[in-house]
């Protein structure tokens, strides 16, 4: 009991500081793209942290068992190094002991990893949509930003606001450049100030611009129209919002994947399963992966086991990919990657010879 206790806690204090920091290098990277998307206008900045919050559960899946990995090979490395693996030995611990000793911590993990994937991440999923999809019927107004040439409108309008009010209500020093239209010639106004306005008879929603100055005509033709004005408002297309949006089969809850029979409700269910299932594999294959001698270093498998793992994930993510293409049957599906990496860690946790006297057995 005070060896399992030992080891258990080598583990999971070391996955918990290696996850922390794999996570927070992910989420840096992810937040940073999201930035960019605030700063260009496509979302608002208020969502940011909601954003990351819901995309959580899903960076945790992955980041877990690699944490899990390399902690048994970072504990089990030490302990190799010091000759504590050894003492253990000594005292009767053989691999088939320390592997199930190991199991104790791997189960621990899968559950954890199994309720995320199959609850958590879906939910996050379905809620990181949803924000999307607000952040895409939003008016074109609401995403201006001080400082920044912006296209609107499909990309016919181009804006530039030097600052804006508090509350977005009023938008100063303005630029606004109309690309033709049919029939129409490109425009470009400038104003001292802008708000918006909702038309009280036909509802619709005009920007207003106040104290300034348009130009119409085309570059390099001397046919030019300038009108000063106190008062010119353009016409704000609304946003195309439909009153329902089509949820992913990530974001997708278990049981409607269960009751779906479409390859991509298959393969999505078949990812969910296999994230715990990960987590057993990876748990069998770290402990030949962890064995070291203090000639070799701790480090040495570190490398090759980072690629099988990555190898493993890719192999995952390729199959389920061809499954949803209808380019690989749902069955064996996933579960064949999960094999042939299960026999992998047999293989190398028995070693050569015995795996081969029992492949000669079976046959």
């Amino acid at each position: 009991m005070i060896i399992y206790r030992y080891l258990s806690r080598e583990i999971l204090l070391t996955m918990l500081a290696v996850s922390t920091t794999l996570l927070l290098i992910i989420m840096s990277g992810r937040f940073v793209k999201y930035l960019a998307d605030a700063a260009a206008g496509k979302i608002a900045v208020d969502v940011l942290f909601a954003i990351m919050a819901y995309r959580l559960p899903g960076f945790l899946e992955l980041i877990i068992p690699l944490g899990f990995l390399i902690a048994i090979l970072l504990a089990y490395g030490r302990l190799h190094m010091d000759s504590e693996m050894v003492v253990l030995s000594a005292c009767g611990i053989s691999q088939r002991q320390l592997l199930g000793i190991t199991a104790v911590p791997g189960v621990l993990v899968a559950l954890l990893i199994g309720a995320m994937s199959l609850w958590v991440s879906p939910w996050g999923a379905a809620q990181t949509e949803l924000v999307f999809a607000e952040q895409a019927s939003r008016s074109e107004f609401t995403m201006l930003r001080a400082g920044h040439f912006q296209k609107l409108n499909g990309g016919r309008q181009v804006t530039y606001v030097e600052s804006l009010s508090q509350n977005n209500s009023q938008l100063n020093n303005l630029f606004v450049a109309q690309m033709p239209g049919w029939g129409q010639q490109p425009s470009v106004s400038l104003a001292q100030r802008g708000n918006q306005i909702v038309h009280p008879e036909f509802g619709g929603r005009y920007l207003e611009l106040h104290d300034g100055i348009s130009y119409q005509g085309r570059p390099g033709s001397a046919d030019f129209q300038v009108t000063e004005f106190e008062r010119l408002g353009q016409h704000i297309p609304e946003p195309a919002v439909a009153d329902t949006f089509s949820v992913a089969a990530d974001g997708r809850t278990t049981l409607a994947l269960w009751s779906d029979s479409s390859a991509q409700s298959k393969a999505a269910l078949q990812w969910r399963l296999s994230m715990p299932l990960l987590v057993l594999v990876v748990t069998v294959l770290a402990i030949p992966l962890s064995r070291t001698s203090p000639r070799q270093g701790r480090f040495l498998k570190m490398l090759p086991a980072i690629l099988l793992y990555l190898i493993y994930v890719a192999a995952l993510s390729t199959v389920r990919s061809a499954i949803e293409d209808g380019e690989f049957p749902s069955m064996p599906g996933l579960w064949g990657v999960h094999l042939v990496f299960l026999l992998i860690a047999v293989f190398l946790f028995v070693g050569p010879a015995k795996f081969l006297a029992v492949v000669r057995r079976q046959s």
